[in-house]
């Protein structure tokens, strides 16, 4: 009788192991693919070695998953060929009916794996996905090169490629550096400019980050929240602004934005508290690309944006305007002044204001600013260029050559350059 047994409780505890590896390998593929944007920032940040191996399997998804999928398959191929073995074992035949044994050998059996090895696991792997990931990183690298199995994943992933692939249309890819040089190509043809300089924009359109185009914030027209409502007033004929940030104590702390429309049931009364007509300000980041934020202005239906930085403090302000120039040129209107931000002396010669960003200085030059964006580091002004070049704060009349150009310091004080002028000339020493 005890030898008997042996057999029996030792498929026992096979049996118990395969259902615990089952569910480990069920339960790391919720786990894998359902980690949220942090969990991953937190798991590129990690040093240790369990991290290391899960960004690695994370950077081959489709290889994970066909990993995944053959040893979770092996598994259960394996646990109901034991189990069929445990059931000969304790109903010898004619023990019981067939349709008994075979309701445990079908029935049961399933049920226990899509408990134990499924349901149960991947439940819990939805709640627990990173420390999941972190168990399961190293079994599961080392199941993915383990001989056998590391052909089989090779050959699923290859086969699940070409089967993507059929049917599908052949098409052209075509990178943004080869429309640019498409575009480039046909400056020389017959056509209007400005179309020209439209599709440029379109193709740069991706590639242009908020902070690029974004309003200074030592330029933002800005309402301190406790000023009284007939100031508010004057400022708001004054500078003829549609939206204007309000903030509280400094513009760190923006508090809301003011819709001029909403003033408009007021113009024979003041309101008695205009603070309860801000809306909601909408925070973005230096580093969002303008395409992703335009999207965001469109389902927001919002025109307005304040720009911080990565210490959460002000950095300006954006708005649906700035993005659209960067396609179209610039959107003059009725009440816009004359842009005094630079002054033409002649057809080399400019005299810029230090604080113009150097997306407009391109444009101004009419110069596609590669050879100054592969060189700046974190500056997107005249000035800032000026100093990142030369690494100091510049002083009157002193100046950088730099390519073709030549900029020299008109005006400045102790803490920024306030005037540059810009030669451009090919014979410049």
């Amino acid at each position: 009788m005890g030898t008997d047994l042996i057999p029996l409780i030792v498929s026992f505890v096979i049996l118990i192991l395969l259902l615990v590896g089952s569910a480990l390998i069920s339960g790391s593929e919720v786990a894998f693919f359902s980690l949220k944007p942090v969990d991953l920032e937190e798991l590129e940040k990690d040093t240790s070695k369990k991290a290391k191996l899960t960004i690695t399997l994370l950077e081959r998804p489709k290889r994970l998953l066909a990993t995944i999928l053959i040893a979770n398959n092996f598994i259960n191929v394996s646990i109901i060929v034991l189990s069929s073995f445990i059931s000969t074992l304790l109903f010898p035949e004619n023990s019981i009916e067939d349709w008994l044994k075979l309701f445990i050998d079908i029935v049961v059996i399933t049920f226990i794996i899509l408990l134990f090895g499924e349901v149960i696991p991947k439940v819990y792997a939805s709640k627990n996905s990173k420390s999941m990931t972190l168990l399961m990183g190293a079994p599961l690298y080392k199941i993915g090169k383990f001989f056998p199995i590391n052909y089989l994943v090779k050959g699923l992933v290859a086969g699940t490629a070409v089967l993507s692939n059929l049917g599908k249309k052949k098409s052209m890819t075509v990178s943004s550096d080869d429309l640019e040089q498409a575009i480039e190509l046909t400056k020389e043809l017959e056509g209007k400019e400005d179309e020209h300089k439209i599709l440029e924009g379109i193709v740069k359109f991706g590639q242009t980050d908020v902070k690029q185009i974004m309003k200074a914030r030592t330029d933002v027209v800005a309402f301190g929240i406790h000023e009284p409502y007939e100031k508010i007033h004057e400022h708001i004929l004054e500078h003829n602004y549609s939206r204007i940030p309000v903030f509280e104590e400094s513009f760190d702390n923006i508090k809301g934005i003011l819709y001029i429309k909403d003033l408009i049931p007021f113009i024979d009364h003041p309101p008695e508290n205009w603070h309860s007509l801000l809306r909601e300000p909408y925070y973005v980041p230096e580093n969002k690309k303008i395409d992703d934020l335009l999207k965001s202005f469109q389902e927001r239906k919002i025109h307005m944006a304040i720009v911080v930085d990565e210490y959460g403090g002000t950095s300006g302000i954006i708005t649906l305007e700035d993005i659209l120039e960067e396609i179209v040129g610039d959107i003059s209107e009725e009440y816009d002044g004359e842009d005094l931000n630079y002054t033409q002396i002649d057809e080399h010669t400019y005299l810029f204001e230090g604080k113009m960003s150097l997306m407009d200085f391109y444009k101004v030059i009419d110069m596609d600013g590669s050879l100054f964006e592969e060189s700046k580091g974190e500056s997107d002004t005249l000035a800032g260029f000026m100093i990142e070049q030369a690494g100091k704060i510049l002083v009157k009349n002193e100046k950088i050559v730099f390519g073709n150009y030549t900029l020299i310091v008109e005006a400045a004080d102790k803490r920024k350059l306030k005037k540059i002028k810009v030669i451009i000339d090919d014979e410049v020493a």
